[in-house]
């Protein structure tokens, strides 16, 4: 019998957070005992708070939980907290948990770019997790704080780990086409996007640029050396429901073996993967050779939604241009948010 570890979630009526209470439910070892969500809810059952927007019913073991508030007092019992809350409210409360004692794991925004705190996509860098190591005495807390990526920052940079070589001495364009998803339940009016295309997705295409940077930064003498990487984003909302693409050039003169660069996207595995835990894709990166794949409704929920599917992958005029598809709401959020925990454990900082 494996001891569980005890997890609490916080923005767990969310549509982040209803993933992360479907993908828990039947977990090996994490066992959520602890939901928490916005103050007007406290004290209801969770079935009773939730708008449940999840396929299949809520987990028996989650609907009677009752909601809790954000506070140390109603967590500090917990191994870990997870946190799907919104960028303007994450600071102050996750800080507050972290400063008390918790670990805390955080879809949120603030605290990303920090030299001191670890930005995780499990597979791009779990090497980053040793920050962790000398975070308590730089900052001066009692916890732990480790950051998820920008759902559309986790998706791009897999393909881009095992192109490092070249992306890093190449000019790189991303262009993204991103779901309505990705800007919450309520995030976008019906009327603004059926049938129509946003042109502008306001702070996405500068947190993109940065955070593949760190992502894809070097571990050296306790501290993250960026990437040298030369990035330009754009990004667009499409009337998609789920699923961010990105349109990457990489403007290089190398020379380019596509079937190469096909092979090394194919056989990306990392510790996740060697270690075969629970959340891991088998295949991180799926290669599709038809011309008109990857597609959203075809392809997003591959491996549970975790693995990233690349297609249109060719060198023409000195530029080496893949498409690159992953679910927003799993590989961007919920689902590496859990497989970051496991890493955490197989690695002993839990």
């Amino acid at each position: 019998m494996v001891d569980k570890i005890k997890v609490s979630l916080l923005g767990s009526t969310g549509m982040v957070g209803q993933k992360m209470v479907r993908l828990l439910a039947n977990h090996p070892y994490l066992e959520l005992v602890k939901v928490s969500a916005s103050p007007s809810k406290i004290g209801k059952k969770y079935k009773d708070a939730v708008k449940w927007i999840e396929p299949g019913d809520i987990p028996e073991s989650v609907k009677d939980l009752p909601i809790v508030s954000t506070s140390y007092e109603d967590h500090k019992d917990v191994d870990v907290v997870l946190s799907a809350l919104p960028n303007e409210l994450a600071e102050g409360i996750e800080l507050e948990l972290v400063k008390n004692g918790k670990i805390v794991v955080s879809n949120a925004s603030p605290f990303r770019m920090d030299p001191d705190v670890p930005l995780i996509n499990p597979e791009v860098n779990w090497e980053h997790l040793e920050l962790l190591k000398k975070q308590q005495e730089k900052k001066g807390w009692k916890g732990l704080l480790v950051k998820n990526p920008n759902c559309t920052a986790a998706i791009m940079s897999m393909p881009l780990k095992p192109l490092l070589d070249i992306a890093e001495k190449s000019k790189i364009v991303i262009t993204t086409l991103q779901a309505v998803s990705g800007a919450g339940y309520n995030g976008l009016p019906f009327m603004a996007i059926d049938g129509n295309i946003i042109p502008y997705i306001k702070g996405e295409e500068d947190k993109i640029a940065k955070e593949l940077t760190k992502l894809n930064g070097r571990l050296k003498d306790g501290e993250i050396a960026p990437a040298r990487l030369d990035v330009s984003v754009t990004s667009i909302r499409v009337p998609t429901r789920v699923g961010h693409m990105g349109v990457i050039d990489i403007i290089t003169n190398e020379k380019i073996d596509v079937e190469e660069v096909k092979q090394r996207l194919k056989n990306f595995k990392s510790l996740p993967q060697v270690k075969n835990l629970p959340t891991a894709p088998k295949t991180p990166i799926i290669v599709r050779e038809e011309e008109d794949r990857p597609q959203p409704l075809l392809d997003v929920s591959a491996e549970n939604g975790m693995a990233i599917t690349v297609g249109r992958i060719r060198h023409e005029n000195n530029v080496l241009r893949l498409i690159a598809l992953g679910d927003n709401l799993v590989r961007g959020a919920a689902g590496i948010t859990i497989l970051t925990v496991e890493l955490m454990k197989e690695l002993g900082y839990i």
